[in-house]
């Protein structure tokens, strides 16, 4: 049961590390630059630093569930 919440929760992480990854821009806009400027946050700068704040987020959690599902630690 337990691992197939992990199951879960840890293809929901990969899939927001592909989506954040997508939406931050070679060029430093960020979300400010997908129709005009972003609500969200105050600046472009503020939207990539947020951006990068959650996509280490999710990578740390990402690689963290993998660890603990292939280590068997959890049955």
């Amino acid at each position: 049961m337990i691992t197939q919440i992990l199951q879960v929760i840890w293809s929901l992480s990969a899939l927001g590390i592909i989506i954040l990854v997508l939406l931050h821009s070679p060029k430093g806009d960020g979300i400010g630059g997908i129709g005009g400027q972003a609500q969200l946050f105050t600046s472009a700068k503020s939207a990539e630093t947020t951006l990068n704040r959650i996509t280490w987020s999710l990578a740390i959690l990402f690689m963290g569930i993998t660890v603990i599902l292939s280590a068997g630690w959890i049955k």
